[in-house]
């Protein structure tokens, strides 16, 4: 669905499937490749899912089966062929940053964990390191590679606490009232994980209002040229930069973010119709081929300070001095969790702004695995040190984004955060959740990092505590991360308790990942 990205990526994937080949030959075992390069489009990706089907046709059913991936996909593409495949299954990465098979093979994981399939998976910079290659060693023994998820246990609530209390009071109110997210379009990008079909979904209280994108782009062109330069010079005022430019093809310009501004503005208005609770923008599909990217409206809707928007009708400002939780993406288990965390982080007064992030990349600094989380534009402004005056908006890379728009571009404060994931696995709700911090790293580190992986991003060096890298990577169920803030220690132990709590109460199986502080 984006040839151009494919073809950016595709001497990656060739070097990605030698190293998996040459693996695999060291072991007496060949390789077949399931289908070949297209010189048509210059790349040999399976690029819809009518291909995927027809690809499927030519792979014997029983034969083991290897899902190389090096850059971001779409993972519908080959889910059909996968549901009915009945030999063994690995789904191998590069663990790289600038182009990164490891997020994808997260999403795909993910997905066949919903589906009920059987799955191993191995991840590597260059699949020479040892590790590598005993997985891929004992998957052609075994068809399996076992993963260490010694540091996963399940919530056992033992003893009442005032957290506990909270947490269950806060599903019981969710539950009773009821909360409504807003769905402009399903299953981005082919992830199908992260739809959570209304029978899941329905029993922790909360409704989805199915939206269109084209009723967001409709509201769009109703909004005033005004009320869009307004929200720019609203940021300004607070110290926001923006690196504009007056080539529309490859640079940020005042255009493009007059769109993106009236987005937030159509946004909040539409939020006000319907009632609700959370929104989530699509983008990936239709609109990217529309107006520019969604994102900075997105971190914007998630933050408590923002521009101010009234109703249509001028009488009211809508939500004020409130963070409108935006779940990007239209991932659903990114709505269920950051409507359970801003109620959660609200009733404890602390600051509710909650973002994903992807887990996109990270290498070893001193004692700590740092890991590079990243979302694609945007975070709320109050995850940097000052606010929007450490804001910076830059042009989104044409290859993936071709109509532009700015980003909401800093890096993230150093602090406590409790990250988690909802998933669905075995037909239940899941929840993983652990403790971190966000870390400071030298300029020339971070410089580093973001040109390794997307310089107009938002940064995140996140450390997780007690959970290695490749714990994380054979465990978590999403290419998405949540994550929020807490001022000390202490209190991010305390949110951590009653959010699980929370979940727990709605009926979610809920596990501790890593070490969780002191109030279990």
């Amino acid at each position: 669905m984006r040839h151009a990205a494919d073809i950016a990526g595709w001497a990656t994937q060739v070097e990605t499937e030698r190293a998996i080949s040459d693996a695999l030959g060291e072991l007496g075992w060949s390789v077949v490749r399931g289908h070949e390069f297209d010189p048509k489009v210059g790349h040999g990706f399976i690029s819809s899912q009518r291909m995927g089907l027809e690809v499927f046709k030519h792979i014997p059913a029983d034969a083991p089966l290897i899902v190389a991936e090096s850059i971001w996909q779409y993972s519908h593409h080959v889910l059909a062929g996968l549901r009915t495949h009945r030999g063994p299954i690995l789904t191998a990465a590069n663990f790289a940053g600038d182009r990164p098979g490891l997020v994808g093979m997260l999403n795909l994981n993910a997905c066949l964990t919903k589906m009920g399939k059987r799955y191993s998976s191995v991840w590597s910079v260059d699949f020479t390191d040892q590790w590598a290659r005993d997985s891929i060693a004992s998957w052609v023994a075994t068809g399996e590679i076992q993963q260490d998820s010694s540091h996963v246990r399940d919530l056992e609530l033992t003893r009442d606490s005032a957290e506990r209390s909270l947490g269950e009071a806060i599903a019981r109110q969710l539950q009773t009232d009821k909360a409504i997210i807003g769905v402009f379009d399903e299953g981005c990008m082919g992830m199908y994980n992260a739809i959570i079909e209304d029978e899941l979904l329905n029993p922790l209280g909360i409704y989805k209002e199915r939206l269109s994108q084209s009723a967001l782009y409709a509201e769009m062109r109703n909004i005033k040229d005004e009320e869009a330069d307004a929200v720019h010079k609203w940021l300004l005022e607070r110290g926001m930069t923006f690196k504009l430019g007056a080539d529309e093809r490859t640079e940020l310009t005042e255009s493009q973010l007059r769109e993106q501004y009236k987005m937030y503005v159509a946004a909040l208005r539409i939020s006000d119709d319907f009632g609700l609770d959370a929104v989530g923008i699509q983008y990936q599909q239709g609109l990217r081929d529309l107006v520019p990217a969604s994102d900075l409206a997105e971190g914007l809707l998630n933050n408590v300070d923002r521009p101010p928007v009234t109703s249509r009708d001028g009488t009211r400002v809508l939500r004020p001095g409130q963070a409108l939780p935006h779940f990007n993406e239209v991932d659903e288990g990114v709505a269920v969790d950051a409507l359970i965390t801003n109620r959660v982080w609200t009733a404890m007064h602390l600051d509710p702004a909650t973002t994903l992030h992807d887990i996109r990349w990270g290498r070893q600094y001193g004692d700590d695995f740092v890991w590079v989380f990243e979302i694609s534009g945007s975070v709320p402004p109050s995850h940097f040190a000052n606010g929007y005056a450490d804001a910076e908006s830059w042009r989104q890379g044409p290859e993936y984004f071709p109509a532009g728009g700015g980003t909401i571009r800093g890096v993230s404060k150093a602090g406590e955060i409790v990250w988690s994931r909802l998933f669905i696995e075995g037909g239940q709700l899941h929840f993983d959740i652990g403790r971190g911090r966000a870390i400071d790293l030298p300029q020339q580190e971070t410089e580093l990092r973001w040109a390794a992986t997307n310089p107009e991003w938002p940064i995140m060096h996140a450390v997780l505590d007690g959970v290695t890298r490749d714990q994380l990577m054979g465990r978590h169920k999403a290419n998405h991360v949540q994550v929020v803030y807490a001022p000390d220690a202490h209190t991010a132990d305390k949110a951590l308790l009653v959010k699980a709590a929370a979940f727990a109460a709605l009926g979610v199986s809920v596990h501790l990942c890593g070490d969780v502080g002191e109030v279990f």
